[in-house]
């Protein structure tokens, strides 16, 4: 299926799902992560929800990372659309951008070379760890800038679609993918 076609449906799939739906959603998301091999790393970037797309809530997420006393690092988009990666504080101010996404004012700025695990949003996924996002690439550009080795795990509500037909050689797949019921691990990332 082409990015487009899926990016329609997946958009409208989360505009109908539940608030009792997506709560149970996120905190099943956020227990199943608690699997993962992840938890020895120190810096984790993860990106704050747009409420109004109905987007994973990283709240249960959030309160995990912090639990485990690990470094917090949000983004911010540029208008160049690139992301600056700011540490998240008790002193950290956010407001909403123009997209409705909730991002810091100003404070440390962190390079993407530090970054160990980034928790990426996206629509649907692809059982070869592609990913569709929103289609302005914020997230493949961000990503083409950190270490190699960094683990790319994609958060979602729906399991994966079979294949994206139409992914592109900037295209950058995941290391795993987190549902509700499910964790995918792709082994040849």
């Amino acid at each position: 299926m082409l990015k487009k076609s899926l990016r329609s449906k997946y958009l409208k799939r989360r505009e109908e799902m539940s608030a009792q739906e997506l709560l149970d959603a996120d905190l099943s998301i956020a227990n199943n992560l608690l699997q993962l091999p992840v938890w020895k790393f120190s810096n984790y970037h993860i990106f704050l929800s747009i409420s109004e797309k109905n987007e994973i809530d990283t709240t249960p997420i959030l309160s995990i990372i912090q639990g485990k006393d690990k470094n917090i690092i949000v983004p911010k988009m540029n208008e160049n659309d690139t992301l600056s990666n700011y540490l998240l504080t008790d002193n950290t101010k956010l407001i909403k951008n123009k997209w409705n996404v909730p991002e810091p004012i100003d404070g440390i700025e962190i390079s993407e070379k530090k970054l160990d695990v980034v928790f990426v949003p996206l629509l649907a996924f692809d059982k070869t760890g592609h990913r569709v996002g929103y289609g302005k690439g914020f997230y493949d550009r961000f990503l083409s800038n950190c270490k190699p080795d960094v683990i790319k795990i994609g958060l979602s509500h729906f399991e994966a679609v079979e294949k994206i037909s139409d992914v592109d050689d900037h295209d950058i797949a995941l290391n795993y993918c987190v549902t509700p019921t499910k964790i995918y691990s792709f082994e040849a990332v």
